[in-house]
């Protein structure tokens, strides 16, 4: 099976390899004795969400304290 690879560097999967795998957004790309392998690589929403979390230092406890003040009755 050929794929072509355009001026931009950009190579496009045929349909068949795509239905085989699994649509994917993301590929790990690695060479190995001169073939590029790509795996393909599916990034839970879930994962971002607890990365981000972490990045702004906040943890399980100050989520639990946000929705016990969330769901105070009004004043």
């Amino acid at each position: 099976m050929l794929a072509k690879l355009t001026s931009k560097n950009q190579l496009t999967l045929p349909k068949s390899v795509v239905t085989l795998v699994g649509k994917a957004d993301y590929y790990d790309v690695v060479v190995e004795s001169g073939r590029i392998i790509l795996t393909p690589v599916r990034i839970q929403q879930a994962d971002a969400v607890r990365e981000k979390l972490d990045a702004l230092g906040i943890d399980e406890q100050d989520v639990l304290d946000a929705i016990q003040w969330a769901r105070q009755p009004p004043a």
